[in-house]
């Protein structure tokens, strides 16, 4: 009996030793508080604008505040013109969680589809002052203002180095460039058409 009891035991510990340490370690370290500075401004402004897009944007990360180090935490507002886009894009490190303040957002993200791999399903919400979306860590996903004016909304992110990839620039504009045979074949294009789109977005 104290066999079965022994084997028993270790069977449990096993399984929640390996739920423990399927976590990320806690990245906090110490306490880092930021200078002061006078000048310093935070979500209360509208950034620096991208025209070609209508969106701007206005980051708080480590490198804007010293203190977010090791916190695991990177705030950013937007604000986007009417019937502007923030382009397809995903954080390869982090989950986003945004939040509208004014305006009428389109909001989604795409994942993959468990019963057609060559399909993907397209998870999205229109949504108005108050409401919340969430992101999935490392998923394609876009922001679109269908409203008449100005939407601005808060994004918040579970990591001090989210990463961003906009979707097209990176396949379009990488350097040293894909490939026009592989970008051809892969979108099933012409090499005409891969130059246009590679001119658009270099």
């Amino acid at each position: 009996m104290s066999l079965w009891w022994f084997i028993k035991t270790l069977a449990i510990t096993t399984f929640f030793c390996s739920l423990a340490s399927s976590y990320d370690n806690e990245p906090l370290q110490d306490m880092c508080v930021a200078a002061n500075d006078s000048q310093a401004s935070g979500l209360n402004v509208s950034g620096n604008a991208v025209p070609v897009f209508g969106i701007a944007a206005t980051i708080v990360d480590v490198n804007s505040m010293p203190g977010l180090n090791t916190l695991g935490i990177t705030v950013a507002r937007f604000d986007l013109e009417p019937q502007s886009i923030s382009p397809l894009h995903m954080h390869p490190r982090a989950s986003a969680l945004i939040t509208v303040l004014e305006g009428t957002l389109y909001a989604g993200f795409l994942a993959s589809d468990p019963t057609n791999f060559f399909r993907s399903r397209l998870f999205s919400e229109i949504l108005n002052p108050g409401y919340v979306f969430v992101f999935p860590q490392g998923l394609i996903h876009f922001q679109y203002n269908v409203g008449q004016k100005k939407a601005t909304f808060l994004t918040f992110l579970n990591s001090q180095n989210p990463g961003l990839v906009m979707i097209p620039k990176s396949i379009f504009a990488s350097e040293p460039p894909v490939p026009d045979d592989i970008l051809a074949k892969g979108f099933q294009l012409n090499k005409t058409q891969i130059a246009e789109l590679q001119n658009k977005f270099s």
